[in-house]
């Protein structure tokens, strides 16, 4: 998809303040600073439009991007962020559990994990609480170009063993400054939001 028009509409904590329109929706998930923003401004085409930190736990409210009128991107605060109260990430959990799990227009999510790095256990939490609720997956492994493009197999084949998808789910290798896997990424959301 080419993005001409794009803009936040709300940063939401609470369902009564979701967007209304009804277009479909595309969630992205993962743990903080694993490149949600990234991808996002990758996807629209714009060098920081989603806000990107290095200091992670910056995204604390559900944001919804309006992709031409079409679809909403809504980035999710990270999860796994240790230098937060136990009262906020619970309230951070609450608060993402309930649109993932109650959002009509939810389509599909997008659940990222570092490419460098083993999936961790909450990683793999996430697929599994998705794949629960029924919601398509894809899985993102970002940062793929700070690995020898000779190891992306294995990366692949690690993430595979760690994390099991099943046959609807899938995994696309992901490199927002050398711009790979972002076609396979629209892909999917554009099959995602015309079902």
């Amino acid at each position: 998809m080419k993005v001409h028009n794009v803009n936040l509409k709300i940063s939401a904590v609470r369902p009564e303040q979701y967007p209304e329109e009804g277009y479909p929706e595309v969630a992205l998930v993962g743990r903080s600073n694993v490149g949600k923003s990234s991808l996002i401004n990758r996807l629209i085409n714009r060098k920081s439009y989603a806000r990107t930190s290095s200091q992670p736990g910056k995204t604390q409210t559900l944001n919804f991007y309006d992709v031409e009128s079409l679809l909403y991107l809504v980035d999710v605060p990270g999860y796994g962020y240790a230098k937060v109260s136990k009262a906020e990430r619970e309230k951070w959990g609450r608060m993402i559990e309930t649109y993932l799990v109650q959002r009509e227009p939810l389509r599909g999510v997008v659940s990222l994990i570092d490419g460098r790095h083993e999936p961790t256990e909450l990683d793999v939490q996430m697929v599994e609480f998705l794949q629960y609720y029924n919601l398509p997956v894809l899985l993102v492994a970002t940062k793929i170009d700070k690995m020898p493009r000779g190891k992306w197999n294995k990366v692949e084949k690690d993430i595979r063993k760690k994390i099991k998808l099943n046959d609807k789910d899938r995994l696309v290798l992901f490199s927002a400054t050398e711009k790979i896997g972002e076609d396979a990424v629209w892909n999917w959301i554009e099959e995602k939001i015309n079902n």
